[in-house]
């Protein structure tokens, strides 16, 4: 049986891999420290006095498209391939790819039964939200609840 790949460091890493292109997308946001069940970062628009919660998700391995998912507590989830390579060294490291994707979106995708996994390849027009923190951004923009 193969050993299971600790990637609890690359998963810290990726929340502030996306912290990051908040930041420089100028969208203000901050990392919880404490762990929420279903998001990792906040972004906020102190004018429009609105917030979106955003839950990370990342994959180790270059080519992933899936990834576990069971709460559904945020707005946003950004999908964060980190494409490090392949245990067996078969695959090479790349930068990484990051998906804005709304939570309903996520939400309707196919879930295997072992692990609540969905895939991104069920994503119609994927690459609309292939590293769109305009998303986010527009978000925060609305007036919600009028």
């Amino acid at each position: 049986m193969t050993k299971k790949l600790d990637t609890r460091l690359e998963s810290e890493g990726a929340e502030f891999l996306v912290l990051g292109q908040l930041l420089l997308n100028r969208i203000a946001a901050y990392k919880t420290y404490t762990n929420m069940p279903g998001y990792d970062l906040i972004a906020t628009n102190p004018e429009a006095n609105t917030s979106a919660r955003i839950q990370v998700k990342s994959r180790w391995r270059t080519g992933a498209t899936g990834f576990p998912i069971s709460n559904f507590d945020c707005e946003f989830v950004v999908a964060a391939f980190l494409n490090r390579g392949s245990k067996d060294g078969t695959k090479q490291a790349k930068a990484p790819d990051f998906f804005v994707i709304p939570v309903d979106v996520v939400r309707d995708l196919p879930k295997s039964s072992h692990w609540s996994k969905v895939d991104l390849k069920h994503v119609t027009e994927l690459d609309q939200y292939k590293e769109n923190w305009q998303l986010i951004s527009q978000f925060l923009s609305k007036c919600h609840g009028e």
